[in-house]
């Protein structure tokens, strides 16, 4: 984790608030120890408590912040309703993101509202917990180490073992471990590996953004959905909200809704309900119900990560 820490730019003088949970969790105690061995001030938040959170934010004046995407999304819309400009009220200069798959307009909408740089992490508990994989400042693939994962990809339903750049589950070996060794661990995550030298120098495989996992897909009325999929097409329309979810019911034939947060003038508005189904289906190919709510209306969530999706489906 220190290694992790420097490969995206964190260094010694800089000030880490860790929003990750310290409690039965490997995301918090991962960070916290990996801040020490690089020798940087730590914040020990934990999670929850927003207010308290972007207190310390601003009197401890972080410059690196680490919580779950979806908790930084949220930061926005809670920290300008607590009377903070973003940008400019924090010192924040870097963002390392995990435990959940996000999008690249996730990305962006938190760079562009914190004027930081945002990194994804990718971890287990099953492996290490996190830093198992990071993207450093090419942001072009996340860097897993070598020297103590061999990585692999396959076809999920198959086995078979894919060719470097296609996309498949990935699979995990550990090198080093001795307490609890791991030989070809299937993790459900749908990726790609990319075995070329990347140009930040390093030699250590890289692995595409996670797309989601195998278990979490969606299958409605045949169709293969990923949630990932939604919200890449919900954050390139500006109107909406940061706030959305995806219902997922069974009467006769599966069917599939997604509730959308939007400002209180645009609730009843029907070009726009027109455009988020239309959007939809040119990437899903499937027909979805559109639900505009006013802002604030989908529960937040302070803790882990925030529900995107609820199957109401009976189970078989």
């Amino acid at each position: 984790m220190g290694r992790t820490l420097d490969t995206t730019g964190v260094r010694k003088g800089d000030v880490i608030q860790n929003i990750y949970g310290y409690g039965l969790f490997t995301g918090g105690l991962g960070f916290h120890y990996g801040a020490r061995a690089l020798g940087t001030t730590i914040i020990p938040a934990s999670s929850g408590n927003t207010k308290r959170q972007l207190l310390l934010m601003k009197d401890l004046r972080t410059t690196v912040v680490t919580c779950t995407p979806s908790y930084m999304v949220y930061l926005i819309e809670a920290s300008k309703a607590e009377g903070y400009e973003p940008k400019t009220d924090f010192d924040l200069k870097i963002g390392i993101f995990g435990a959940e798959p996000w999008s690249e307009e996730a990305r962006k909408r938190i760079q562009d509202a914190f004027g930081l740089r945002a990194h994804d992490v990718f971890g287990m508990s099953e492996l290490y917990g996190p830093g198992v994989g990071i993207e450093c400042g090419e942001r072009n693939g996340l860097h897993v180490w070598q020297d103590e994962f061999l990585t692999e990809t396959i076809n999920p339903d198959t086995g078979e073992v894919l060719e470097p750049g296609k996309e498949g589950e990935l699979v995990f070996t550990m090198l080093s471990r001795e307490g609890m060794p791991l030989l070809r661990y299937r993790s459900r995550d749908l990726s790609a590996e990319y075995q070329d030298e990347c140009a930040c120098g390093r030699y250590h495989n890289r692995i595409k953004r996670i797309k989601g996992r195998s278990d979490d897909m969606l299958i409605i009325g045949g169709v293969n959905v990923f949630p990932s999929q939604v919200e890449h097409v919900l954050m390139n329309i500006p109107d909406l909200g940061d706030q959305y979810q995806i219902v997922v019911t069974h009467k006769e034939l599966d069917h599939m809704a997604v509730k959308v947060e939007v400002p209180q003038n645009r609730v009843n508005d029907a070009s726009l309900l027109t455009k988020i189904r239309d959007d939809l289906f040119a990437v899903l190919s499937i027909h979805t119900d559109i639900e505009l709510l006013p802002l604030g209306t989908l529960p937040r969530s302070e803790v882990g990560k925030a529900q995107r999706v609820v199957d109401l489906r009976p189970k078989p």
